[in-house]
């Protein structure tokens, strides 16, 4: 899409004149005020690039002029080299932009004005000294860090179920950050501004935007906290994947196509269809001794023209990328293009465990691992599951799997005896009823454990050429089946009412109609259904 020019108001000063461009939701500002010409660009919030170069009316004093960002524009006040000299027009050209225009609601005549415009600059200069003049950068492993807000505006955080609504928050913008931005396969970093929690930072071009659930006033002073123990896991994770990735290429010739950090494991995708036992074997081994070499992890950074670049792994800079380009190194090892948090030694890592591999899409393979605090959880958690069993099974951990397969053949051996039982009582509940004299047009039969198999056994044994059968088994009070049998015509007309009143779905053809309910305690309901129908069959005949 080709760049357009911000509308732009302007009014002069006997010192200053004012310019503000007409830009909301700015990102990747750039503002160049020279001696004799500004140049502006921008994007705006559907990313259009914005641009505009004036020329100039007179010579200006580049050194004493500056600018701020709001949420709606950008305004530079440009201090004039000959002060008290009006200028008749903007720019050097006797020709008016389009774009350009007269700010009547700031412009007024220069007579008494002098004190109205330095407060004027007194105010924006204060504005400029809370918003755009910055502390000092803060570093990696800083967990707390003061900074300003630069800006709040409303914004939804999406939910995670589909079913539910977004949350209703904020996107603050603050002047630096310790939060680092989901991005390049890790997940954000969670923490507090001030006492409010951080539930998402994001990263929009250069910026990251941190989602609350409370609004904050730009300028204010706040301070950042990190989450810990969310930050070391993910750094340990990536490092750990930077290890094994490296190790893997070096060792096998297997190159890394993607990577994914999840909540309980990380996954790295291979460019291979199979690894071996023998190779994950030998390549948890080489990891752990890297490890326990206790070898430096350096982050580096270089332009992005530096030649160097071009020795490194990576999967290439984002479109939206600007400043330098970070490099993670691990000496001796390998050199990463990276954004991401990282341990400063690999000894930080303490231990990777390799669980093993899965089949990936497109004949590659996933390798899954642990790494540091992870394979300690995981480990307490195996022994706590150890403890649990062996008290349940009254063997040791050795016996456990033996143990477990004897209680499954059990269990498979009980259900299909129990299996043969229900089928011999479908058919005596069916032949008690066919047995009894005075039996009536309906039968009902509801039976906790029991199946579909269950009810057409009976269906079938009782026959449904004169009689209207409804059988449910499943819990009485929440979910379960059902099944409605007798005559065609009837049961076509009432099987979707008894789907209904149950609350389930369900179909039919032949004389019967089956499904799943959701409330099995309206059963009585459907019995009196049947018995109305029947009646009303009755005095028509």
């Amino acid at each position: 899409m080709a760049r357009q020019p911000a509308k732009t108001l302007w009014y002069d000063r006997p010192r200053y004149v004012f310019l503000e461009f007409c830009v909301e939701d700015s990102k990747d500002v750039k503002v160049d005020i020279e001696d004799d010409r500004v140049v502006f660009s921008c994007k705006n919030a559907d990313g259009v690039e914005m641009f505009n170069k004036i020329n100039l009316y007179a010579r200006v004093n580049s050194k004493d002029s500056q600018q701020k960002r709001s949420d709606r524009s950008i305004t530079c006040f440009i201090r004039k080299l000959k002060e008290k000299v009006a200028w008749p027009r903007l720019t050097k050209e006797n020709i008016k932009p389009v774009w350009l225009f007269v700010d009547f609601d700031n412009w007024r005549d220069w007579e008494g004005d002098e004190e109205v415009e330095l407060a004027m600059t007194a105010q924006y200069a204060e504005l400029l000294q809370r918003v755009t003049v910055k502390a000092p950068p803060p570093a990696m492993d800083d967990l707390e860090f003061t900074t300003r807000v630069a800006s709040c505006r409303p914004a939804e955080l999406p939910a995670e179920g589909s079913a539910k609504a977004p949350l209703r928050g904020f996107h603050v913008e603050l002047e630096d950050t310790i939060l680092f931005p989901e991005g390049g396969g890790q997940p954000d970093d969670r923490g507090l501004i001030e006492d409010i929690p951080v539930l998402r930072v994001t990263r929009q071009g250069p910026a990251a935007l941190h989602f609350v659930q409370a609004p904050l006033e730009p300028g204010r002073e706040v301070l950042l906290t990190v989450d810990w123990e969310r930050r070391f896991d993910h750094m340990q994770q990536h490092s750990g994947q930077h290890l094994i990735t490296a190790l893997a290429d070096q060792m096998f010739g297997f190159k890394t196509t993607s990577w994914e950090l999840g909540h309980q494991r990380t996954l790295i995708e291979l460019d291979t269809p199979s690894v071996t036992a023998e190779q994950v074997a030998a390549l948890e081994k080489n990891v752990n001794e890297k490890i326990r070499a206790h070898i430096p992890v350096v982050v580096k950074e270089h332009s992005e023209d530096d030649p160097e670049i071009e020795t490194v792994r990576s999967r290439g800079l984002p479109d939206d990328h600007t400043g330098p380009v970070r490099i993670i190194s691990i000496e001796g090892i390998d050199d990463n293009m990276c954004c991401g948090t990282h341990v400063s030694n690999l000894s930080d890592l303490q231990v990777i465990k390799i669980l093993g591999t899965e089949k990936g899409k497109k004949n590659k393979t996933n390798l899954v691992f642990l790494a540091g605090n992870r394979v300690l959880k995981s480990v307490e958690r195996s022994h706590s599951t150890e403890k649990a069993l062996t008290s349940l099974l009254k063997n040791g951990a050795d016996e456990h799997v033996e143990a477990v397969k004897r209680l499954q053949n059990s269990v498979k051996l009980l259900q299909k005896n129990n299996l043969n039982l229900l089928r011999d009582l479908a058919v005596l509940t069916a032949q008690n009823f066919k047995s009894n004299p005075g039996r009536g047009r309906v039968f009902v039969l509801h039976r906790k454990d029991g199946d579909s198999e269950f009810m057409n056994i009976i269906a079938n044994e009782i026959g449904t050429e004169d009689t209207l059968l409804f059988l449910t088994v499943g819990d009485e009070k929440a979910a379960g089946l059902f099944l409605l049998a007798g005559p065609s015509e009837a049961v076509e007309k009432l099987g979707p009412r008894v789907a209904e009143l149950l609350e389930g779905k369900g179909a039919g053809k032949r004389g019967r109609f089956q499904g799943k309910a959701t409330r099995m305690s309206r059963r009585a309901e459907v019995q009196a259904l049947l018995q109305d129908f029947l009646g009303h069959q009755s005095l028509e005949e």
